[in-house]
């Protein structure tokens, strides 16, 4: 079952609930980390608490537990659920405050983990890989804030999955203030290229995925090179195989992009391969 942690207690989801005033809901004043648990075993746990702490570094935010009581907390809340497969949102808010932007009024951050089920993609799209388009909406200039901080306000990635959506697609990619191809709205992504497995580098202004960092320990331990380059559209146009990644999408393939068949036009062999190892390491 679904199970909310408040502040250290479990509650249930319809009795969940936060202050109007929270700068988290009035101005997005917050970090989050979304994590997925396998067999009653949190995925990366250690990673995903590292980068939520970084995120909140970045922005000032002085969340009110140390780093192991978080884990512990984590850890209470997926047993709660009894739950064995699931994904788990942990928000932390800045608490509150006034009506303005001043964070010095607001006062005991708020720490929220959710424990619930999810289903990002339907099962036909991880057999037959996704269709998706090129947003018109870029990803967020690294000098207003970092997209490496996995911040509440995703209203960028929002109007670009609506542009997905209002073109039939269930994902967006989007591009940097320069040009070049960084992520899609909620997932990293790869290109194949003669073998070869490509990704934005974090510099393109990605969210440097906990998944996108395991797949790429997994392709060079299985002898796949891996590089991180700078990619443009022409490179995801005429690569041989294109995939996603990310916690609530896993491993999945692009087949087509813009209109333009990727590769062969089905899920190809190198995006398969490393998707099965994927699953076997996240269920191990």
């Amino acid at each position: 079952m679904a199970v909310v942690n408040l502040n250290g207690e479990l509650v249930a989801k319809e009795q969940a609930s936060v202050n109007v005033y929270d700068h988290g809901l009035l101005y997005g004043d917050g970090v989050f980390e979304g994590i997925r648990f396998y067999n009653g075993k949190v995925f990366r746990h250690h990673d995903h608490i590292e980068r939520l702490y970084e995120s909140a570094l970045h922005i000032l935010l002085d969340i009110p537990w140390t780093r192991d009581r978080m884990l512990a907390e984590v850890e209470k809340t997926v047993k709660a659920s009894g739950l064995s497969d699931g994904y788990i949102r942990l928000l932390i808010t800045r608490g509150v405050g006034t009506l303005g932007l001043d964070p010095n009024r607001c006062s005991n951050p708020q720490i929220i983990i959710i424990v619930d089920t999810i289903s990002l993609y339907p099962t036909k799209c991880y057999e037959e890989g996704l269709e998706i388009i090129t947003s018109s909406v870029i990803r967020a200039h690294p000098n207003t804030i970092s997209p490496r901080v996995k911040s509440l306000n995703y209203l960028n990635n929002i109007l670009a999955r609506i542009e997905a959506n209002r073109a039939g697609c269930h994902e967006a990619l989007m591009l940097n203030h320069i040009g070049e191809v960084a992520e899609c709205t909620a997932d990293n992504l790869f290109i194949v290229k003669h073998g070869i497995v490509r990704t934005p580098h974090v510099n393109a202004g990605i969210l440097e995925g906990i998944t996108r960092n395991a797949v790429i320990e997994l392709a060079k331990a299985g002898g796949i090179e891996v590089q991180e380059i700078a990619i443009t559209r022409h490179d995801v146009y005429t690569a041989d195989e294109m995939f996603l990644t990310g916690t609530g999408a896993e491993v999945i393939s692009v087949v087509n992009v813009d209109g333009r068949k990727i590769g062969t036009g089905v899920p190809g062999p190198i995006t398969r391969v490393l998707r099965d190892r994927f699953m076997i390491l996240a269920r191990s």
